[in-house]
């Protein structure tokens, strides 16, 4: 995601002056490609450029970016006065909130901007973007933003786009591991899918989930775009919610099983269509 947010950028005229990832091979063809820096620290990404975008896995990750306890070394927070993080990860409000705490801290600013789009529309700057943090700092990056954005939205406070872009991934994990089952059924009870997928499209059973993932379910083509282990990583991030709002969620906990399930069988790196390879008959990888 951040490489082809690179592209794009780079495509649109801005420059990319450097780029970092944790694995170094990485940087090192994307900024060749590109024309920038590979930083082989943090405290040289920050130095390099006033806006800094950051796409992690997880929350861990997300915070080892931002240390201030003495732990790590290298940080984004070195000499960061001034500088703005743009954090597109999907991790827990929490940890937003806290990561925003600590560039305060530095003199620095945050801000979310939580992505419910692939890696295609990295690319061609057609992401949905859900932002969150201090309007003037969403005002300061939103030129920006549009450029890699047909859909930015403001929502307020920091960790408020962190929530909606958990319920997002956790409708849309129920709604993948629903289709799985369907289509599932529907082949045990000797039926043809691509019959049932034509009519699930007409009627109630039509989603967004049927269009990326249905065939793929049905022909086990399971290349991945959003990955068995990131649906199991939200599906918790919505179950959590939940717990501390009080609220039982029972079909999100049902989906969260199903992908922890699913990367436990060391199918993780499989899309989360791949969930399908635990639900219809017969089926074993």
């Amino acid at each position: 995601m951040g490489g082809n947010m690179a592209r794009r950028l780079v495509d649109c005229g801005y420059a990319v002056t450097a780029v970092y990832d944790a694995h170094s091979e990485n940087a090192t063809a994307l900024a060749k490609e590109i024309g920038a820096k590979h930083a082989e620290t943090l405290a040289e990404v920050t130095a390099a450029a006033d806006i800094i975008f950051t796409v992690v896995t997880d929350d861990a990750a997300q915070l080892s970016l931002f240390d201030e306890a003495g732990n790590n070394t290298d940080t984004l927070l070195t000499s960061a006065q001034g500088k703005l993080f743009i954090n597109c990860a999907t991790i827990s409000p929490k940890t937003h909130v806290e990561v925003e705490r600590r560039a305060q801290a530095a003199g620095a600013a945050t801000l979310e901007a939580c992505m419910a789009s692939s890696i295609p529309q990295a690319r061609q700057g057609t992401l949905y973007l859900m932002c969150a943090g201090a309007e003037t700092d969403f005002a300061r990056a939103e030129p920006i933003l549009k450029t890699l954005s047909s859909s930015l939205r403001y929502i307020g406070r920091t960790g408020q786009a962190a929530q909606v872009k958990a319920l997002v991934n956790m409708v849309m994990n129920i709604n993948t591991a629903g289709l799985a089952e369907g289509l599932g059924l529907g082949e045990a009870l000797g039926l043809d899918l691509d019959m049932l997928r034509e009519v699930f499209s007409q009627t109630g059973a039509a989603s967004h989930v049927l269009k990326t993932d249905g065939e793929d379910m049905q022909r086990r083509d399971h290349e991945c775009y959003f990955s068995a282990a990131h649906a199991a990583k939200d599906s918790g991030i919505a179950w959590t919610l939940g717990v501390e709002a009080g609220l039982p969620l029972p079909l999100a906990s049902a989906a969260k099983q199903q992908y922890e399930r699913l990367v436990a069988r060391g199918l993780g790196g499989l899309d989360k269509s791949g969930v399908a390879e635990i639900t219809f008959k017969g089926r074993s990888l």
